[in-house]
């Protein structure tokens, strides 16, 4: 049951980045994250849903182009974390990006998320 709600806040979280206007980025994170939300990114530590949203509208905003973000994977969950791999794909062949988050969920909602993105590299 644990991996099924994971999974669930994992991939509203995910389709925030590929809303289909930025004013519904926030509500879809809203759904996903608690209040209190922090996450790790490559930026360093932010605290709270506005700076998540503020992490995902700078990834929507890329210079290539509005990207695509998709799993890549199952969702695994030996725990209270689960991780999960992810591909985020630029538009015309441009910059592809790929890593594994690590998040952790307290009522059924993403309470920590940790990025690991790996090199930007061309689409195959």
């Amino acid at each position: 049951m644990h991996e099924e709600a994971a999974q669930s806040a994992i991939d509203t979280f995910i389709s925030a980045f590929n809303a289909s206007d930025d004013s519904y980025v926030s509500a879809l994170l809203s759904q996903a994250l608690t209040s209190d939300v922090i996450l790790w990114g490559p930026l360093g530590r932010s605290e709270g849903i506005e700076a998540v949203e503020r992490f995902v509208l700078d990834i929507r905003r890329h210079p290539a182009g509005t990207g695509t973000m998709v799993r890549c994977s199952g969702v695994d969950m030996p725990g209270e974390w689960a991780r999960y791999q992810w591909v985020f794909t630029t538009p015309d062949e441009g910059p592809r990006l790929a890593g594994t988050d690590v998040v952790h969920l307290r009522r059924n909602l993403i309470d920590q998320i940790v990025v690991f993105a790996g090199e930007i590299q061309p689409a195959p």
